[in-house]
């Protein structure tokens, strides 16, 4: 009776659910409790099951669940509380992946960190593509394997059982013969196909490892996405199997060539289910590479410390699981020039005779500033020698294109054409217009070898991207070069006009110069002018007053200003402070406190002007 309630209640829920939940890849953030994400949206989202309520105005209301959509969104929270409440579960205890290899590496990844052993039972098959020895010898993750063909085969044993099972219905765990056995099994692995996995942890006593495994999804892949999920959901309310979906390998043929045709590099273009998870793969493929050819060998992995905390958490955490890799500061920003900085940085590591890997933004998050590229090449090119007077290792530049992926970077003749170059962006940014979450990469003649490696590992993870990611893209990335134009257009002239109106304030934008260049981005980040006597004054009041103009714009413009995490979006006008999004897990000392605005091709410029012309009087 209980269950039939709950798939009813689900049932009206997709019915009525706002079609943002479905499209949108940005989350409002003037909504969102980042110490509570998931759990405020499921708090409400009870109540609203309480009282039946499933108007589309009560879901409309409910809280933001996560600050990304690639992390959770209603509808993955929404197939999770499902799913928990029918297995009389915890909805933390149940955790959607649109990858069905990361959950197994999820718990592998605690266990290595805290010497804990680690089962992997199965019935029928692992994933596809879970490479046994890879993840054993570049991963470094240890487990057994033990295929069995029943659960009442699972005896004891002193550590982890993960149990993997293909299943066709979704979010049943209670309908396997000799169930009572699961004090055997710890996480459950359910496998559903192209939608990707279900995780049940089990148990009190591994409940404290939902934050771990949370925080690998937000790192290394992506939730169910919104899409796949809501196919979830139908299968589930229906109980009945998943309807099976077949791949339109012409939408993929497209993309692949529109990256090479924005890229101007003519080699093999990867595309993942989000811009980190490409980073992913690129970083264990280089890793793979380096355990082959420089074996033994100490690998530096050299990352900015206040750049995307995405970028510079995942790098060390990949660091944190594998003994020869470790992680150097690579400054950037404020005082620091990049140039200079690479070139110490490579002069050191030569010395030691380690592997170097180098991981930077051109334009800088969130200052926006581009390095001397004929002195970036020269200092990337420059051979170096070890202490031996050997020749040192020379690097793999692992540029991130977000801010401008229509900048040649690669092909023949372009400037880092001659230094082993791979390029990568967030394709949930101007490749999309926001419209997904999936990223790419794609590098320079000198990396086809690597590239193989990289694919090797995007697939392992299971971390391509989906079908519905690959329409997107083919539908967007034709336009990707004129909104890009037309957005610089808009935000050129709003940093004009904030230079007149607001001279005090510093603003972090490229020079006409380097737009000349073609580096056009579509966001800047704004330094406001404060009072104060002390130091600690000073920053307090332009914190207030960073808000203070966001609330400002969100509010007098709703339908187009967000208080959003996003860049390249279709239209409108989002806006952020890094410091309290982008920069989440950034050293709290490397953090940057301003705002930042990204413009779209499709807004109301006059009417932004007013607006922060209305901000200004009242300071």
């Amino acid at each position: 009776m209980e269950d039939k309630k709950i798939l009813n209640y689900i049932k009206d829920v997709l019915e009525n659910a706002p079609t943002s939940w479905v499209n949108l890849t940005t989350h409002r953030l003037d909504i969102y409790n980042e110490k509570l994400a998931k759990t405020d949206f499921l708090n409400q989202f009870e109540t609203l099951f309480n009282n039946n309520n499933t108007t589309s105005s009560a879901l409309n209301t409910l809280p933001t669940a996560y600050d990304y959509i690639r992390l959770g969104h209603p509808l993955s929270c929404v197939l999770e509380w499902g799913i928990s409440k029918l297995n009389t579960l915890n909805s933390e205890n149940v955790i959607s992946f649109s990858s069905q290899t990361i959950p197994v590496l999820a718990v592998l990844r605690k266990n290595l960190l805290e010497n804990k052993n680690t089962r992997i039972v199965y019935l029928d098959k692992l994933p596809n593509n879970f490479d046994i020895e890879i993840v054993k010898n570049i991963y470094n993750y240890k487990f057994q394997l033990e295929k069995v063909a029943k659960l009442s085969d699972i005896s004891s044993f002193n550590g982890s059982t993960i149990f993997i099972s293909e299943e066709d219905k979704i979010g049943s765990f209670d309908n396997n013969e000799n169930f009572d056995n699961n004090e055997n099994i710890d996480f459950f692995v359910q496998l559903h196909g192209y939608l990707g996995s279900i995780l049940v942890v089990n148990g009190e006593q591994n409940e404290n490892y939902i934050s771990d495994i949370q925080h690998v999804r937000r790192r290394e892949t992506i939730a169910m996405t919104p899409s796949n999920s809501l196919i979830a959901l139908k299968a589930l309310v229906a109980e009945s199997a998943i309807e099976d979906k077949k791949n339109n390998d012409t939408n993929k043929t497209s993309v692949l060539n529109a990256i090479k045709e924005v890229t101007r590099s003519n080699t093999k273009p990867l595309v993942a289910s989000s811009g980190l998870s490409i980073q992913y793969a690129i970083l264990m493929g280089l890793i793979h590479d380096a355990s082959e050819n420089h074996n033994g060998k100490a690998i530096k992995i050299i990352v900015p410390p206040n750049c995307y905390g995405g970028t510079n958490d995942q790098a060390r955490r990949v660091a944190a699981c594998i003994d020869n890799v470790e992680i150097v500061d690579l400054l950037v920003d404020r005082d620091n020039d990049m140039v200079q900085s690479i070139d110490t940085v490579l002069n050191n590591i030569a010395k030691q005779d380690a592997v170097p890997y180098i991981i930077a933004e051109i334009p800088t998050n969130p200052r926006v500033e581009v390095p001397d590229l004929i002195k970036l090449k020269e200092a990337l090119s420059r051979e170096r020698t070890t202490t031996t007077g050997a020749i040192a290792i020379d690097p793999v530049f692992i540029l991130d294109q977000t801010f401008c992926p229509n900048v040649h970077f690669l092909g023949e003749g372009e400037i880092l054409s001659t230094v082993r170059t791979i390029s990568f962006a967030s394709g949930s940014k101007f490749p999309s217009g926001g419209k997904c979450t999936a990223g790419y990469c794609i590098g320079n003649k000198k990396t086809d070898s690597l590239i193989d490696k990289i694919e090797h590992h995007l697939l392992l993870c299971d971390n391509e991207a989906t079908s519905l990611q690959y329409e997107i893209l083919a539908q967007q990335l034709p336009s990707m070069k004129q909104r890009i134009a037309d957005a610089y257009t808009n935000t050129r002239l709003f940093v004009n006009y904030i230079h007149e109106t607001l001279p005090g304030a510093k603003i972090n934008f490229v020079s006409e110069e380097l737009a000349s260049q073609g580096f056009t981005p579509s966001v800047f980040s704004l330094d406001l002018p404060t009072t104060g006597i002390t130091d600690e004054e000073k920053e307090a009041n332009k914190r207030a007053l960073n808000l203070k103009l966001i609330n400002l714009m969100i509010t007098e413009i709703p339908d187009e200003s967000k208080f959003c995490v996003s860049y390249g979006q279709l239209k409108g006008c989002y806006w952020t402070i890094p410091a309290t999004s982008t920069q989440g897990t950034t050293k709290e000392g490397d953090k940057d406190y301003i705002v930042r605005a990204s413009l779209s091709p499709n807004m109301d410029l006059e009417h932004h002007k007013e607006v922060f012309l209305k901000f200004v009087k009242s300071i």
